[in-house]
């Protein structure tokens, strides 16, 4: 397989590719992500062994806003409209209940399902070109460094998936904060490029870490 390499002039096309189940690289200000349809099982199921993931291990997915989130999750809380409009987009992934709108893969069989919406404005055209939610880790093959640039998605991914889309190189470099919001008090299961002091900031409130 050849990994094409598409511009930010491309994401129309990125978007076709991942509409016919195919596997892209794309830019955020964290990671370059490696994304597929998260409606399509055998698109997830390809993305998982490109990296060479174990499919007992969830994946979040981008979307561009709360409209899509909705449509994958129930029983949101206010607050995480609250931390939408503070943080969205940008390095925060929350933890809500799935709704189970998408393939059991996508959440590894679990009941919760991560979202983000990503600030890298091509990805954001690619999620709207295609109209729905991309699952999305890091473009790296499993347990290795998460790529910065589309030099990093090639030297580990070239010729396993089929393209990246170019966006140059990622602003933040850190992965996104989780913040789990299924249960009370929320926590912080992972630490990344958003801080707890803002978050709490924002909630009004503290949070486990």
């Amino acid at each position: 397989m050849t990994t094409q390499t598409l511009t930010h002039h491309d994401t129309a096309r990125a978007a076709e590719l991942l509409r016919q189940g195919r596997l892209v690289a794309v830019p955020t200000e964290t990671v370059y992500g490696l994304a597929s349809d998260a409606t399509q099982e055998k698109a997830v199921q390809a993305n998982y062994g490109a990296k060479g993931r174990p499919e007992t291990k969830p994946l979040n997915v981008l979307v561009d806003g709360m409209d899509m989130v909705e449509r994958v999750c129930r029983d949101i809380p206010g607050d995480a409209y609250q931390l939408a409009d503070a943080f969205w987009p940008g390095p925060l992934t929350m933890i809500l209940r799935g709704s189970g709108s998408l393939p059991s893969i996508v959440p590894a069989g679990g009941e919760t399902q991560g979202v983000r919406c990503p600030d890298h404005p091509d990805t954001l055209a690619v999620i709207k070109a295609l109209g729905r939610p991309l699952a999305c880790p890091s473009a790296n093959l499993s347990g290795q460094p998460s790529p910065k640039s589309a030099q990093d998605v090639l030297a580990q991914l070239g010729g396993r998936i089929d393209a990246v889309l170019d966006g140059g190189p990622c602003t933040v470099g850190a992965e996104s904060t989780i913040l789990d919001l299924t249960a009370a008090p929320y926590r912080i299961l992972r630490q990344g490029g958003l801080s707890r002091e803002r978050i709490e900031e924002v909630l009004g409130r503290e949070v486990e870490a």
